[in-house]
């Protein structure tokens, strides 16, 4: 427990560089003194929940980043899946407000190709990756059927919305990210 404490501070000033933030924007940031900030970074502070949580909000990490694990040898993410609009949601990633990697679960049952899709937009850019299954995407005007193997990557400010395109489930992968962090895929080296 005393190692895991111990780690805590120079996670905190990492994670302070890597946003380029002073001491004193951080206090203005989360309330917390730059006294107490300047201690916890050196370990003269034992690291509290009244601390960590404003911190963790701060630089939009989870709790667990900040405070970490004891090293297990065990390289395996443990993802905690979540319904949502009838989805199953497999989270891949821990990066709030970065890039977020899912694996999403349609289930089984074709969505009639006369049903009125609704389209959403929000900020964001997303890519599509199909590994099961058919979905049907509807992106502005246009109206796709995405087999296995197929990818799709879009600007979430364009109308779009999912659905099934099969009668089995469709599982395909989804990396969504904050407007203007694209992705770039190649199918092969530049020369």
């Amino acid at each position: 427990m005393e190692d895991v404490l111990a780690a805590v501070g120079p996670r905190l000033r990492a994670l302070r560089k890597k946003h380029n933030v002073t001491l004193t924007a951080l206090a203005e940031t989360t309330g917390i003194s730059v006294s107490t900030l300047s201690r916890l970074e050196s370990g003269q502070r034992k690291p509290s929940l009244e601390l960590l949580l404003p911190l963790a909000k701060a630089y939009r990490v989870p709790l667990d980043e900040l405070v970490g694990a004891p090293p297990t040898g065990d390289p395996r993410v443990h993802p905690q899946p979540f319904s949502r609009h009838g989805m199953t949601f497999i989270p891949l990633t821990r990066n709030p407000g970065g890039l977020q990697a899912y694996k999403q679960i349609m289930p089984a049952g074709r969505t009639p190709l006369d049903a009125v899709p609704d389209p959403q937009v929000h900020e964001g850019y997303e890519w599509l990756y199909v590994l099961n299954g058919k979905l049907r995407l509807v992106l502005g005007e246009h109206d796709f059927v995405l087999k296995a193997g197929e990818a799709a990557e879009f600007d979430t400010r364009t109308p779009h919305w999912f659905g099934n395109a099969d009668e089995r489930p469709v599982e395909f992968l989804s990396l969504f990210g904050p407007q203007g962090e694209r992705l770039h895929v190649r199918a092969r080296p530049r020369s």
